[in-house]
């Protein structure tokens, strides 16, 4: 064998050109491999987050301000980089980009999906992204599909590595409008099988990290049919190029696995003939290590000039064609655990980079212009992320922990406990989903369809076109519960309820929830009872945490806690009916108020997260401070198609006592009876006897606002409070008047304000300000009325300048920036509105809402304004000084985007 540093540089090859424009082609590097590229790959992905009953993210406190960590990482990361800045020496916008645009990138479908939902103007700047990218770079667009949900794939079984392949792939083709041409494995974990998977599935290349390989060596020539292999197992290989891996049909016994086959030539060294080509095989990039860590662990992605140095360092000088310099990391680095360095990228990539000549391009165009001219074998178990193979997901290697204070011996029993589940569901889902499929496993494969789509129609499709028979509505349930039951029992691997140091932490609670819903619809199809020996195998994971001792104490404690069932559902409906259905009291005081988790999708039918509820009967009386509720429902998932007709009741007994008793329909007759029953005990006036009557018909099991899902609960403790609240804003307010010239006197003569008088000052000013705005926000139509609320703004901020409050309103901020989005946009298009009131208004509001100090962010309005200046406002400029016309409009307009911090010096100054 020969050392790494002795390894020689491919040779290039050498063409006669015949014309101008063949030597026009080959000198461009987009066509022809010519000189420096480079490739910035970004891996983004979130843990699904979801209730695997709810189908949504609930809040997650840890994540505050924001509604989860999904939301915070999105306006930290995913977003700024679809809205990169480039920015002047003054801090405005010369530019924005879309990163996307520019770097190879793969979106984890379940993090795909969370975007399509969240933000669909960012989910299509990154679809448009893709297929601007697939232009300027000869049909090769940046996105390369990912294992659907992150399993580790040499720790799946054969079967699973088919449907995480296949699942990937269709969930890339229905968003991006094409077949990937690479996948993005998780945590890089491969081994040969998986290649085996990949190739068979069509995937053309792979990106591993250096370490992953084991040596490599210059393709077989029939003039060289048997060259030297170069040892390069510590990370010695050269990124710069791609390499062929072969699928070899026989195993060695030697260091290698794949090292030795009977070729035709009859050697067994690992020499080939012709044959050789006839072999399966993928293409793997290796990105350069040493500078992907330092973009994850150093400072050098803060300046785009220290960058392009750092990627400066790893071109070859060997006078090589064509090399590729590629780096790869988590997508979130850019943004979220560095800030601000989406804007470093965005310059990179369009200045940078060009000036160095270096072209920035992604793998598969790369490999359109330069095939491997080098074979690699790979070590036999790998990963990105641990130095043991893939022990981080099986083992207590050591890898994740915190500096060997806390153990991982619950892996290995984790893992276990799960694959005796997969098994133990695997005969469920054959014996049971023969009988309603055709091929059961084909089916499986296919669901992914349904998954992107549940509307009724696309899933009877998906029956009609797997089914033995005519399913009944019976058995159409058991299909979709049988689908869901092999969906969540694919959820349970995902990669990150192994990688830290614990258990009880939300990775691994998640995945066990997903186990949790697997075992339940097991038992709800066949009747099995799992769930006792999945508790057994997780006793045997011991936690660090001394409260849970085990894997079983935190099932019990974590999962089992957080299951829901019709009843549930049904009680959360009933509560919140008394803030939403039409006729309450409680629904007209607070109209404006919104419920995310709970919409309406007719007068009678509401979707409550993933369920519809069709409100057959409803019925409300009060008797002094009670308010009784009693209705009819019919609950119907629309994961599953599994359907209830419920019975609730639900007594409000003022302020925060609610209580809601939950039956199934048992017939109208006895429905009649029921509701004369409560509504004779309410005559009565008195609570306790209500709910004795309540015990009796429905038994002991009771709801109240604490059972209600998280959302929807905090939006009702709001509701109540708010009375509570005006009465305190209306109590400072009062001290704040009576006190003004006490507290000015402190201010003016430099003593600490008392601390009772200070938030008595910003509570008051406070209220008065999102007072305003509300006001503003319902008369921005009316002129008259709008300027008179922004000089009632501009004379809170004065104040509350003189006084020195700090005004924390996040309710205020969101509203002024709204208001500001909706004024410029109508500015922009209305060509029917007044455009002097328009822009003079919306400067004033700007200024106030620096004034305000709310911390009010202009990047909507800013991006808005951008996208017009070279599309309306530069065009209608230069024609007015063309015709030689007023520009006076023009000159608003430009000073607009000077305070909007848009670049617009060398335009605004042409016009004098």
């Amino acid at each position: 064998m020969t050392s790494a540093a002795e390894m020689p540089a491919s040779s290039g090859s050498t063409f006669t050109l015949h014309s101008d424009s063949q030597n026009t082609q080959q000198t461009d590097p987009l066509r022809t491999a010519t000189g420096v590229y480079v490739t910035v790959h970004g891996h983004f992905y979130q843990p699904p987050r979801e209730n695997p009953y709810l189908d949504a993210i609930e809040r997650q406190p840890s994540a505050t301000p924001f509604h989860d960590w999904n939301e915070r990482i999105h306006w930290e990361c995913y977003r700024p980089n679809a809205f990169a800045r480039v920015l002047n020496d003054r801090g405005e916008v010369v530019g924005i980009v879309n990163n996307y645009e520019y770097f190879s990138f793969n979106i984890g479908p379940t993090l795909m999906s969370w975007l399509e939902r969240y933000d669909v103007e960012v989910y299509q700047r990154i679809l448009e992204a893709d297929a601007k990218s697939s232009q300027r770079l000869h049909g090769h667009g940046n996105a390369i599909a990912q294992v659907y949900n992150h399993i580790i794939m040499p720790l799946a079984n054969e079967r699973d590595k088919y449907t995480q392949i296949r699942w990937g792939k269709e969930d890339f083709r229905s968003r991006f409008g094409r077949d990937p041409e690479g996948m993005w494995l998780a945590e890089t974990g491969v081994d040969y099988a998986t290649l085996e998977a990949l190739v068979a599935e069509g995937i053309r290349f792979i990106i591993l990290a250096p370490s992953q390989a084991l040596r490599c060596r210059l393709l077989p020539t029939q003039d060289d049919p048997n060259p030297e292999w170069y040892e390069v197992g510590g990370s010695q290989i050269d990124p710069t190029r791609p390499y062929r891996c072969y699928l070899k049909p026989t195993l060695s016994n030697s260091s290698s696995p794949l090292s030795a086959i009977p070729a035709s030539n009859g050697k067994t060294d690992g020499s080939v003939s012709s044959h050789k080509e006839e072999l399966p095989y993928i293409d793997i990039f290796f990105y350069d290590g040493p500078i992907s860590r330092d973009m994850g662990f150093s400072d050098v992605v803060y300046n785009s000039s220290h960058f392009a140095g750092r990627i400066g360092s790893a071109v070859r000088g060997d006078h090589r064609p064509a090399q590729l310099i590629s780096v790869a990391t988590d997508g979130e680095t850019f943004g979220h655990h560095k800030k601000g360095t989406e804007k470093t990228l965005a310059y990179s990539f369009i200045k940078e980079f060009p000036q160095h000549g270096w072209t920035v391009t992604n793998f598969a165009h790369y490999l359109s212009l330069n095939s491997p001219t080098w074979e690699v074998e790979l070590k036999p178990v790998t990963a990105w992320s641990c130095a043991h193979g893939v022990g981080r997901w099986e083992d207590d290697c050591g890898c994740g922990g915190e500096g060997g204070v806390w153990h991982q011996k619950w892996r290995r029993p984790l893992r276990d406990a799960l694959d005796w589940l997969r098994d133990q569901i695997t005969e469920v889902y054959e014996e049971h989903g023969r009988q309603l499929f055709r091929d059961p496993w084909q089916a499986r494969d296919e669901y992914i369809h349904v998954v992107r789509d549940r509307s009724p129609a696309n899933v009877s499709r998906f029956l009609t076109r797997h089914q033995t028979h005519k399913l009944t509505a019976a058995e159409q349930v058991d299909a979709l519960r049988l689908l869901e039951m092999q969906r969540h029992a694919l959820l349970m691997y995902t990669s990150c309820g192994w990688f830290f140091e614990e258990l009880s932490r939300p990775e691994g609670t998640q995945i066990l929830r997903y186990a949790a819903r697997a075992l339940e619809l097991a038992g709800d199809v066949a009747g099995v009872q799992l769930e006792k020996g999945f508790l057994k195998r997780l006793g045997l994971a011991p936690s660090n945490v001394d409260d849970f001792k085990h894997g079983a104490e935190i099932y019990r404690q974590l999962v089992l806690t957080a299951q829901v069932g019709f009843k549930q559902v049904a009680a959360h409906y009933a509560i919140t009916s008394l803030f939403n259905n039409q006729g309450s009291t409680l629904n007209a005081q607070h109209a404006a108020q919104p419920s995310l988790p709970l919409t309406t999708i007719n007068t009678h039918t509401k979707r409550v997260y993933c369920y519809t509820a069709n409100e057959l009967d409803y019925q409300l009386q009060r008797m002094g401070s009670l308010s009784l509720v009693v209705g009819h429902l019919k609950l119907v998932s629309e994961i599953t198609w599994e359907s209830e007709h419920l019975v609730f009741a639900v007594l409000h007994l003022g302020g925060w006592d609610f209580h809601c008793c939950i039956q199934k329909f048992a017939g109208r007759r006895d429905y009649s009876q029921l509701k004369e029953k409560l509504f004779r005990a309410l005559q009565q006036a008195s609570a306790a006897h209500t709910i004795l009557v309540m015990t009796q018909l429905f038994g002991d099991q009771a709801f109240s606002l604490q059972n209600l899902f998280a959302e929807e609960r905090h939006r009702i403790m709001r509701l109540l409070s708010q009375e509570t609240l005006t009465r305190l804003g209306q109590l400072y307010t009062q001290a704040y008047r009576d006190n003004y010239g006490v507290i000015m006197a402190f201010h003016r003569d430099e003593i600490t304000v008392p601390q009772e008088l200070q938030v008595a000052a910003e509570i008051a000013l406070g209220h008065r300000c999102l007072a305003t705005l509300r006001s503003l926000e319902q008369d921005i139509t009316e002129p008259q009325m709008s300027w008179n609320h922004i000089v009632e703004l501009e004379a809170i901020a004065t104040e509350a300048k003189h006084l020195r409050c700090r005004l924390n309103i996040p309710e205020a901020k969101q509203i002024l920036e709204q208001l500001i989005m909706r004024l410029l946009w109508q500015m922009l298009h209305d060509a029917n509105g007044s455009f002097d009131a328009d822009i003079q208004q919306l400067e004033r509001l700007i200024d106030v809402g620096y004034q305000l100090n709310l911390g009010v962010s202009l990047e909507r309005s800013q991006e808005l304004y951008f996208s017009c200046l070279h599309s309306q406002i530069i065009p209608l400029c230069a024609t007015s000084l063309a015709n030689e016309d007023d520009t006076n409009q023009c000159r608003q307009l430009f000073k607009l985007g000077q305070k909007l911090a848009v670049d617009v010096s060398m335009i605004f100054n042409k016009l004098g």
